[in-house]
């Protein structure tokens, strides 16, 4: 890292909750396939990082699955050009999911020694000895909250993982977990943006006839909320389906507002999901350093959306009214 992107700064806060915008990693290391990564994907990895840095983020998620393992890989590169990096990032990564390999399928293992053999993995790639954060990706329909439970105890006694959550799942599914899991459970990253509405839709579409087809598990983020889990946002930009320059009367909006409280769409994209109440994190995915920057306000402090405007953004994007 250039010392643009090093210099200064506080240690990061280790409590993942207290993170108002995380940066996603998804889109680093190169291709989605096996091939090497290059040098010239650690130099585009580090112009986003140093971007998100600039922009005051200090949480990174990652997944062992990205670009086959890619993402983390050229991370750690980074953090090996720079080992004082690391005292500035907090690192989310997540596991659970196996992609397609020949002709073996894809699908989900969260059996204890596949939970602990992916840590180990991503701590390798990653070129550190501690995770902050780790989510189970997606759920396991064979999982046992037992097995869950060990992996994680052995993970937490051992120091390699610091804080554990999940990632797709419902208060159901987290409830079940909790069973048998005695650590505490910090994170539910779930799909939410302006577009994709159906986290704040199930709680108004209650008792009418467009319930059926609102597929987001009703109930999720008010039980997050009563056990001290933070929703986390991914897909939060949605894209830039509305904060790049789209002629929709959604994206005009934004643009409307962003211009009248001086800051940029992006922002005004991601304070919808922060004003919400269940303290959404959005999870900022672009790898366009220039985007990354137009976050900053989002980071810095609170919504600047009132009660009528929020509303107003959420009608917008629906296309209709509210019920």
């Amino acid at each position: 890292m250039t010392e643009a992107g090093t210099a200064g700064g506080a240690a990061p806060r280790r409590d993942v909750r207290e993170h108002r915008v995380l940066y996603g990693c998804m889109g680093l290391g190169g291709g989605w396939d096996r091939a090497p990564y290059t040098a010239a994907d650690v130099d585009h990895a580090e112009r986003a990082v140093r971007a998100a840095l600039d922009a005051g983020i200090t949480a990174f998620d990652h997944a062992d699955i990205y670009r086959h393992g890619k993402s983390e890989a050229v991370f750690g590169e980074l953090l090996a050009r720079d080992p004082r990096l690391r005292d500035r990032v907090l690192i989310q990564t997540k596991c659970g999911i196996v992609l397609p390999d020949g002709s073996r399928p894809g699908h989900y293992d969260l059996r204890a020694g596949a939970v602990v053999r992916q840590v180990e993995r991503s701590l390798t790639r990653l070129r550190t000895d501690v995770i902050d954060v780790l989510l189970l990706h997606r759920p396991d329909p064979l999982a046992r909250p037992e097995e869950i439970a060990e992996a994680f105890a052995a993970l937490r006694a051992q120091g390699l993982v610091r804080q554990f959550g999940v990632s797709n799942m419902s208060a159901a599914q987290i409830a079940h977990l909790r069973t048998a899991v005695e650590v505490p459970l910090v994170v539910d990253q779930l799909e939410m943006s302006l577009h994709r509405r159906g986290w704040v839709e199930s709680g108004v579409l209650v008792n009418t006839p467009a319930a059926a087809a609102d597929g987001f598990p009703h109930g999720t983020l008010e039980y997050c909320a009563a056990h001290g889990i933070r929703p986390q946002a991914w897909g939060a930009l949605a894209g830039g389906r509305f904060s790049g320059g789209a002629d929709t009367p959604a994206a005009r909006l934004v643009a409307e507002l962003a211009a009248r409280k001086g800051t940029t769409p992006e922002t005004v994209v991601l304070w919808w999901l922060q004003r919400h109440p269940a303290g959404v994190a959005p999870v900022v995915g672009t790898t366009r350093p220039e985007r990354i920057a137009a976050c900053r306000d989002a980071v810095d402090g609170p919504p600047r959306l009132d009660h009528e405007e929020w509303y107003a953004l959420w009608v917008a994007a629906r296309g209709a009214p509210l019920p």
